[in-house]
């Protein structure tokens, strides 16, 4: 090498390797390079990156590219043995990729080929092969005595916070003066660190450098000694050694490798923040990205965005308010004695005159910000794999721009465009590309409609180049995966799923494979308590291809003799349960009533299931809390008078009753979030049999029962729990156990039509419907279905 750091002797060209040691991701050394690349005009410029990355380079100046955003290499057999290298607009080697495009400068990328280190042994985790402070070469192997060099320099400059130190001598300088001088002082800082601390730690360096040496040597032959070299700050010491050929190839020999595949994918703000374990990652991109782009009056219009993003949030920020911010900001700067004032001094100012001293909006500035939820964009003639090539298209057809920001998506399924957002959303969960997750939405609104919460995020790329192995289109992948999975599940339950899946994909190419893999599982499988977690899904499947008007006729077969079976073997398997089983029993039981009354057809199944219940209630073999709900289930369904739900009570509740036995049927029977507070309060014959039944559990038992009736109303809501003991605080003659007191009257016999009739205005109004639709004592039967 020609020395370590070549100088612009009287403004004229560079005879020598112009080394440009840089912080990955910092704004003043990216301002420093196009500086430096304007004065030296060198005649081509080499980058630390991937040498795979070289034929995409020149798509870095297409029009459709707007950074941040990663180039991503991933091994061609296997995508999830993957590595991004991600550049922002103030990342350094962007700037020089750039200027070199913009110029018709030649530019290539020198680091060691990818190829090497996604064979190796500790592969490089997503996202970390970009570099850490100083130059590190990222997730690329660490050891117990790595150092981080800035924090070295920093300390060995008195500093404490590494970060602050960079802004005053990097972020915060002007641009006058010789534009190589930061470098060779850099250099200079970056040689001593080495000649301390060897490798600082990092073993795996020696390969890397080894490369770009020879990458180096091989441009000076070609373009001649002037070339340029953008790299990290650590690395500068090893090119500008003179190192025999014969001891770089030696180290490079044998390296294993693998095939690679390579493409640009968005990147966002957030996960080029150090707190996302990005090991290059820096503390605020956001600010960082407002001081590259800011032209000047950095402070002052960094407090403007920030005025507005809290007027946005509704805290009202006046234009005086953001002047005395700027004037306390450059006042402490200069109290602190520092160059310019930065993001500490921006956020106390902030802190201090804009949040009136609260950190809690200091926490969204910072969110919004400070990180910031920027997502880049790729052009769409960028090399992908033929899955997000058509995902890319089905996005931009239904509308659904990826973001970085996190979002609810309301969708209504009757709209033939939210049905296809539907069905995508769907698809690409089937195949662990998890951009949406359902989310429970608007209550009452029917199965027409879906809530999605939606956040895209950069590892999602890697998962999309992964799924490109089951098919070429979102449709054909998630139809071959869902196939695939229904063959190799080892449960009913799983089988059931993909059923599901299947019909909220719309992918009813797949669906006769998985209904057929559904069949011959359920046939071999006699277990009730599985038989019973796949009922729902299947259910569930049949509801939601009525609204997707798919064919399940093979479906709703498959879903009947399931439901048959389970009614078959219930009732045994409901004898001699204890708590926790009985407790699982009965939540199974809730989930098949529901799946038995979305099944199509009457009488024949539903019937049987009413039997079912009869049996369990009656059986004193079934736990409480299991015979409990049985009677509750057949109350609710009509199914059960009054009178016999309050005998029933009465038995179950006498003093021949073990204490846990009647506490687990009152569970059974009033708890969770079944209603039950609610049939207390209304009907008091069964409120004064518990209340009474209460009243006399013997003191040694009532210390044995009190947790499962503690979880019994717990339950209700707060008003319910008030109006109970309100009820109950009135004393026996309240609830009719005083002798020769009246007992209350309970449930009406007959409905009041005059009564019924006056919430018809108010469910018109909600509704939106016609008020003269629905004929007197009956209109409020009339519009269910309406509300889903």
């Amino acid at each position: 090498m020609e020395g370590p750091l070549p100088r612009l002797p009287g403004g004229g060209r560079v005879t020598g390797p112009l080394l440009l040691g840089v912080r990955h991701h910092g704004p003043g050394s990216a301002r420093a390079v196009r500086a430096a690349l304007e004065a030296a005009e060198p005649p081509a410029v080499l980058v630390e990156g991937p040498p795979e990355g070289d034929a995409l380079l020149p798509l870095a100046a297409a029009e459709g590219m707007r950074p941040p955003v990663a180039l991503l290499v991933h091994a061609a057999n296997d995508p999830g043995r993957s590595a991004f290298w991600p550049f922002a607009a103030f990342s350094p080697e962007w700037v020089a990729i750039r200027w070199a495009l913009a110029r018709g400068v030649p530019v290539r990328f020198v680091d060691l080929p990818a190829a090497h280190l996604l064979a190796a042994d500790e592969a490089p985790a997503a996202d970390g092969a970009a570099g850490a402070e100083g130059g590190d070469g990222g997730s690329h192997g660490r050891a117990a005595a790595r150092i981080d060099p800035l924090r070295a320099l920093a300390h060995a400059a008195g500093h404490d916070d590494p970060e602050r130190w960079w802004e005053d001598v990097v972020e915060h300088r002007g641009g006058a003066g010789d534009p190589l001088a930061p470098f060779a002082a850099l250099g200079e800082a970056m040689s001593a660190l080495r000649e301390a601390h060897g490798d600082g730690g990092r073993p795996r360096d020696a390969a890397r450098e080894a490369h770009m040496r020879l990458s180096l040597r091989a441009a000076r032959r070609e373009y001649g000694d002037a070339v340029a070299v953008v790299c990290g700050a650590w690395h500068v010491p090893a090119l500008a050694r003179t190192v025999p050929v014969g001891t770089d190839r030696a180290l490079l020999k044998g390296l294993p490798r693998v095939r690679t595949e390579a493409g640009w994918v968005p990147w966002t703000h957030r996960r080029l923040a150090r707190s996302s374990g990005y090991g290059a990652g820096v503390t605020s991109p956001g600010w960082y990205g407002h001081l590259f782009a800011a032209p000047d009056r950095p402070v002052e219009r960094w407090m403007t965005r920030v005025a507005g993003l809290l007027r946005e949030e509704g805290r009202p920020v006046s234009p005086a308010e953001v002047i005395e911010a700027v004037r306390l900001a450059d006042a402490l700067a200069a109290v602190r004695g520092r160059p310019l004032a930065g993001l500490g001094e921006t956020t106390d100012a902030v802190r201090a005159v804009m949040c009136d001293g609260s950190d809690l909006p200091l926490r969204l500035v910072a969110d919004r910000l400070v990180v910031g939820d920027v997502l880049g964009e790729v052009p769409e003639d960028a090399p992908a794999v033929p899955l997000q090539r058509d995902l890319a298209r089905l996005q931009r057809r239904l509308r659904l721009r990826p973001e970085a920001a996190e979002r609810t998506l309301e969708l209504d399924l009757r709209r033939d465009n939210d049905a296809g957002r539907s069905r995508l959303l769907h698809r690409l969960r089937l195949l662990g590309v998890d951009w949406g997750e359902p989310v429970a939405g608007r209550v009452g609104t029917g199965t027409f409609r879906e809530t999605w919460s939606l956040r895209w995020r950069p590892e999602l790329s890697v998962k999309v180049a992964e799924a490109g192995v089951w098919g070429t289109t979102a449709e054909e992948a998630a139809s071959a995966r869902a196939a695939a999975s229904a063959r190799a599940a080892t449960s009913l339950h799983q089988v059931a799923g993909l059923v599901e899946q299947c019909l909220l994909g719309g992918l009813a190419g797949a669906l006769p494979v998985v209904v057929s893999a559904l069949a011959d599982r359920a046939a071999l499988d006699s277990d009730v308590g599985r038989l019973a977690d796949a009922l729902p899904a299947l259910a569930r499947s049949l509801r939601y291809g009525d609204v997707r008007a798919t064919d399940t006729t093979a479906l709703a077969r498959a879903a009947t003799g399931l439901a048959e079976r389970v009614c078959v073997g219930l009732p045994p398997a409901c004898t001699g349960l204890g708590a926790e089983a009985a407790a699982a029993m009965r939540a199974r039981i809730d989930a098949v009533h529901t799946a038995v009354g979305l099944l199509p057809g009457e009488g024949g199944t539903t019937g049987r299931w009413w039997t079912v219940l009869r049996g369990l209630a009656a059986r004193d073999t079934v736990p409480g809390e299991i015979r409990g709900r049985a009677f509750r289930l057949l109350l609710d369904g009509g199914h059960l008078a009054g009178d016999e739900a309050a005998r029933a009570m009465e038995l179950a509740l006498s003093p021949a009753a073990p204490p846990a036995e009647a506490a687990g049927w009152i569970e059974g029977f009033a708890g969770g979030a079944s209603g039950g507070g609610l049939l207390l309060l209304h009907d008091e014959r069964l409120l004064a049999l518990v209340d009474g039944w209460l009243t006399s559990v013997p003191p040694d038992a009532f210390t044995a029962v009190l947790p499962l009736l503690r979880r019994t109303f717990a339950a209700y809501e707060a008003g319910v729990r008030r109006s109970l003991g309100e009820r109950v605080g009135r004393g026996p003659a309240a609830l009719g156990r005083v002798p020769g007191a009246l007992p209350p009257d309970g449930f009406g016999t007959s409905t009041d039509a005059d009564r019924a009739d006056a919430v018809l205005p108010v469910l018109h109004l909600l509704l939106g419907t016609d008020r003269t639709a629905a004929p007197t004592g009956a209109g409020h039967h009339g519009h269910a279905e309406a509300s889903g």
